[in-house]
């Protein structure tokens, strides 16, 4: 099965961290993701853009509306995801509870592809 990560933090407390917590974070993150390589698991990954350079779409009376920034005020943000091949769900968080921004306060959120 196909589960996609979706990895979210607080933008502001991650450009918060010294540059060699966030240099030691992002190292570990390509250690984890050679292995997930390694495995077989790894299909794809990427970092986001920060949050100030998204646009949200939607529809009001009928016409299209775009707005600057994310689509709802939150605590975290959307920073990147990474879509893996494994058995199941428990497999998957598995993998995902080894993700290393998990330790500076990120949370990950596992669903399976249909």
């Amino acid at each position: 099965m196909r589960y996609l990560l979706l990895c979210c933090s607080n933008e502001k407390d991650w450009n918060g961290l010294p540059a060699s917590e966030r240099n030691a974070i992002m190292e570990a993150y390509g250690n984890w993701i050679q292995d997930l390589e390694r495995t077989g698991r790894h299909i794809a990954s990427a970092k986001l853009q920060p949050t100030a350079t998204a646009a949200t779409v939607r529809m009001q009376h009928g016409k299209n509306v775009v707005t600057d920034g994310p689509f709802a005020e939150t605590k975290e943000q959307l920073g990147g995801y990474h879509l893996i091949e494994c058995a199941d769900r428990d497999e998957a968080t598995s993998i995902a509870a080894r993700i290393p921004t998990l330790r500076v306060g990120g949370t990950v959120e596992v669903r399976p592809l249909v």
